[in-house]
């Protein structure tokens, strides 16, 4: 299969198209095309154009699209569809993508979206979804599934799967309940084919099954989807009863969605942003941690201007060598926090902070010696002052051990204080490391120029 290619003459060409409403051409030129790069054609379009094909493509078809559209596109064009045509879109979607559909709506069409849905068996699990907290397993998991109760014999089990699997998109698993509906075990596809139709379900089933956990966090639930290989997992209540399943293409977006914003808070913007969105919402994400980094700025400002004096004419060298510690201090201490956020995301991370801390401090001594003794060479044939020269290395080891133990304490901590980690990344780190590796930098030059 060719991979599919956007382009501005494939654009400009559904525009025309479009323009002139010759509908047959679209809907032939798209009829092969799958749903996601539908969604990505929809996306480079204007609202009127959008709207035009949205409501111009199968229900089928564009069901699936409206999952795929940017927010705001999808937002626009909710928006010029009525109550009943954004119902028959929600019909053929699966109630979780249905759900997050209409938690987008404003709340006055919300009723009147459900009310015409004409599966109303559909419309009853929408609802139920609607109630979960949008960042729990609950929010993300849909309804649709295939559960056997134990007491079955197999010939009644396949006759119920059978039933149930005609609402099922893809059937990963089979769950087993009991009479209260509560998740005991899963059941091989080989065993339900290989055993008499007479035997119970009870017989065969597979009582160790994983689950979680509606109130769950979907970082956590991503990270045992992710642990065991799992391609859908059972969602259970408070008393362990079988409510729905999450499937792995809701992890991934998970996955990626909290790779973004980790991405974008370790590069010091505060608020998760698009770069579509509007100067003013790109400005609010960005200046906080700009203005952070300008009063720290200002600090070190102020500390090497209070050791301006403490310098003697041909000891002044000290001051140009601060811009190299600065960034020696700010890069060690995103190396150190980077990795720490990593493993704190993937439950990597063993042991105590104490041992974690100590583990930083030999390898920053190691890398600070080996990057010491390369500058010492390059100042003393540069200077050609062998005490200038051993204070500004022996100022940098110290510089990179401490920038080091920052780096590694400040996400532990915010970890164990229930803070996303990813905040220690980025302008927080560089910026306090830049204000600490000044000060230390000029205070053992200063000790050991015996000043």
């Amino acid at each position: 299969m060719t991979p599919f290619k956007l382009t501005e003459e494939l654009i400009a060409h559904i525009e025309e198209l479009i323009e002139h409403q010759r509908d047959t051409e679209l809907n032939s030129l798209l009829e092969d095309v799958h749903y996601a790069d539908v969604a990505e054609i929809i996306n480079e379009l204007n609202e009127d154009e959008a709207t035009y094909l949205i409501k111009l493509l199968d229900s089928y078809k564009t069901s699936d699209v409206l999952t795929e559209l940017d927010e705001d596109v999808r937002e626009a064009i909710l928006s010029n569809l009525s109550s009943k045509e954004i119902a028959e879109e929600l019909s053929e979607l699966d109630t979780d993508d249905a759900a997050d559909i209409i938690g987008e709506l404003p709340q006055e069409m919300v009723q009147k979206v459900i009310s015409e849905i004409a599966d109303r068996e559909h419309a009853k699990d929408i609802v139920d979804l609607l109630r979960y907290d949008e960042y729990s397993a609950g929010g993300l998991m849909a309804k649709e599934l295939v559960k056997v109760r134990e007491n079955w014999n197999v010939l009644t089990c396949v006759k119920e799967m059978r039933a149930q699997a005609e609402n099922v998109t893809r059937v990963h698993s089979i769950y087993v309940v009991d009479e209260e509906d509560k998740l005991i075990g899963r059941l091989s596809l080989k065993d339900l084919l290989t055993t008499s139709t007479k035997t119970h379900i009870k017989d065969v089933y597979i009582p160790k099954v994983d689950s979680v956990n509606v109130n769950e966090k979907p970082e956590e639930v991503a990270k045992i989807m992710s642990k065991y290989d799992l391609e859908a997992i059972p969602v259970v209540d408070e008393i362990g009863r079988l409510v729905g399943r999450i499937t792995i293409d809701d992890i991934v977006d998970v996955i990626r969605e909290e790779a973004d914003r980790d991405y974008q808070m370790a590069a010091g913007i505060s608020q998760d942003v698009e770069a579509d969105d509007s100067i003013l919402d790109l400005t609010r994400a960005r200046l906080p941690w700009l203005i952070l980094g300008l009063i720290g700025g200002i600090g070190a400002f102020m500390i090497m201007g209070g050791f301006e004096e403490d310098f003697k004419q041909e000891q002044f060298i000290i001051f140009f060598f601060t811009p190299l510690i600065a960034a020696m201090a700010g890069n060690v201490g995103v190396q150190s926090s980077a990795i720490i956020v990593q493993g704190l995301a993937n439950d990597d991370l063993k042991g105590s902070i104490s041992n974690r801390l100590i583990k930083e401090m030999l390898l920053a001594t190691l890398n600070g010696i080996i990057l010491a003794i390369l500058l010492f060479i390059f100042v003393w044939s540069y200077e050609g002052k062998v005490n200038i020269s051993f204070a500004i290395s022996i100022s940098l080891i110290a510089v990179i051990i401490v920038a080091g133990l920052i780096g590694t304490f400040v996400p532990l901590f915010l970890h164990k204080r229930g803070i996303d980690p990813a905040i220690a990344t980025g302008p927080f780190i560089t910026t306090s490391n830049d204000i600490f590796g000044i000060l230390i930098y000029f205070m053992i030059a200063k000790l050991i120029l015996g000043i």
